[in-house]
């Protein structure tokens, strides 16, 4: 298949970037940021929902499931039609599937159809996750890329820590309907700007559609989403949790082997003999990892330990997203990779990341103060790590691939993050447990104290395990980092020899 020159590649000032690239860069993130939002606000809905569509406790959880599980298993397979097809169509289809999704989940009256409303968006955010970044890849030149991945960084930061403050606002003036019909207006003005003003571009080697490579990536990534999603609740080792993640590992073995046999793969294992792609992968996971689980402990440190409401608490974690979005927005962070380089850039954000965790854990037991703290040197990591991991991905990957590149990257970003929010949280269950011995969970320990000293020893008991788990993902962050900046640094070497 042959595409025209225009198909190939958006249209270039003399600078190398596309002229309307900054107003296109804040319409794309605009779309992304409503994916992002999606991710959390319906945790704050769960009393609503619960009592309004006489939901169950599976109801619930395939509600905030379907979602995670369909855009995770898609992204590989959403970035290589982007390629093929076109980056601009996709985009568009994209926006309009998460627009109607959106429109049924508001209107939804009954559990059932908020659940498929929930998968048609997934569909939808994974098609958008793809091709924004794919998008911003083409539009930039390589003298403003960096700052430009990092403000789209920023809106994946800003998007995952203020999903529950938006659901809480939105919740405390309308019904739960709200959060989801919201997304339309976005979904409409983002579908104008890109019909009118994004340049379509495409994979100009019209490679053939590896069909089988994307049902074996989405049933492999699904499965092993699901087992990470689903090991909290059914156990580890539960036969739930082991077959599904036995089928996700298999099944990708399948998807890697296939892939090395075929003339056209949509995803070129060779990638991963690249000390650069393996080294920002490994860093990408980790990041997430972090990020993700951190935030999961401090909601609940912040309510079950410290005593405030759910939007108190949310309004307490800003600062970690204000962090990054001063960084990002001032081009602070953008202007420490080009000094220093990539290698010693993730060092530096990773490290902060981790010192940031080590100070929730250790300072913010008593108070706020400490964990104040621990927030915005967090965010600094985050804001100097993830858009130095990003471009390195994408950096490593040629430019015909960007849709399959930007899959990648938002595949560790779901992968890191359900790590994250699974191995942290297994770490504070199990501190609890062993502390406390009448009930498995804070809420049902309480329920079974029978004084204000014995309500005091589980709290106490509750603190430690969230600072246990906060320094095991301390150090596995930063330890992490240091592998995946030694890995970028060799490349480096390797190259310049």
């Amino acid at each position: 298949m042959t595409t025209s020159p225009q198909e190939q590649a958006p249209a270039q000032t003399p600078h190398g970037g596309h002229p309307q690239r900054w107003l296109i860069l804040g319409v794309i993130c605009l779309a992304q940021l409503t994916v992002l939002l999606d991710n959390t606000v319906l945790n704050v809905a769960i009393p609503s929902l619960t009592r309004e569509l006489d939901a169950s406790t599976a109801d619930i959880q395939w509600m905030i499931n379907a979602y995670s599980l369909v855009q995770s298993g898609l992204l590989l397979t959403a970035g290589s039609a982007a390629d093929r097809y076109g980056r601009k169509k996709l985009l568009m289809a994209g926006l309009a599937l998460f627009g109607v999704g959106s429109l049924v989940a508001g209107l939804a009256t009954t559990s059932g159809q908020l659940i498929a409303a929930r998968a048609g968006m997934g569909v939808g955010g994974a098609l958008l996750i793809t091709t924004t970044l794919a998008v911003v890849v083409q539009i930039f030149d390589d003298s403003e890329r960096v700052k430009a991945i990092g403000l789209w960084s920023t809106v994946n930061s800003l998007g995952f820590a203020t999903g529950p403050l938006i659901g809480g606002v939105m919740l405390d003036h309308f019904w739960w309907g709200a959060i989801f019909l919201i997304n339309i207006p976005v979904a409409v003005i983002g579908l104008v700007a890109v019909l009118t003003m994004v340049p379509e571009s495409k994979n100009p080697q019209g490679d053939r559609p590896d069909l089988l490579g994307a049902l074996l990536s989405t049933i492999g990534m699904t499965g092993v989403v699901y087992a990470i999603i689903s090991g909290p609740e059914h156990g580890w080792t539960s036969t739930t949790t082991l077959t599904s993640a036995a089928t996700g590992l298999i099944v990708l073995a399948g998807f890697a082997a296939w892939e090395l046999r075929i003339p056209y793969p949509m995803l070129d294992m060779h990638f991963f003999r690249n000390q650069r792609f393996t080294g920002a992968v490994a860093g990408a996971i980790l990041v997430a990892f972090g990020m993700a689980g951190s935030l999961f402990l401090l909601t609940q440190h912040l309510q079950f330990v410290l005593g405030y409401g759910p939007l108190e608490a949310g309004l307490r974690t800003a600062p970690f997203a204000l962090t990054i979005v001063a960084l990002n927005l001032t081009g602070v962070s953008a202007k420490l990779l080009p000094r220093i380089g990539t290698p010693l850039t993730i060092a530096v954000g990773m490290t902060c990341l981790a010192v940031g965790l080590a100070a929730i854990a250790l300072l913010g037991g008593d108070g706020y103060g400490g964990m104040l703290l621990g927030l915005v040197v967090m965010g600094a990591g985050v804001a100097y790590a993830m858009p130095a991991m990003a471009n390195a991905v994408m950096s490593a990957i040629p430019p015909e691939k960007a849709g399959v590149g930007a899959g990648v990257n938002g595949t560790l970003a779901e992968f890191g993050q359900g790590l994250g929010v699974a191995v942290l949280g297994a770490v504070l269950n199990s501190r609890f447990a062993a502390l406390v011995s009448v009930a498995a969970s804070l809420p049902a320990a309480l329920a079974e104290a029978g004084s204000a000293q014995e309500r005091r020893e589980i709290t106490d008991a509750f603190a430690s395990g969230l600072e246990t788990s906060q320094l095991v993902g301390a150090g596995a962050v930063f330890l992490g980092g240091m592998v995946a900046a030694l890995l970028l640094r060799r490349a480096e070497r390797a190259v310049s020899v």
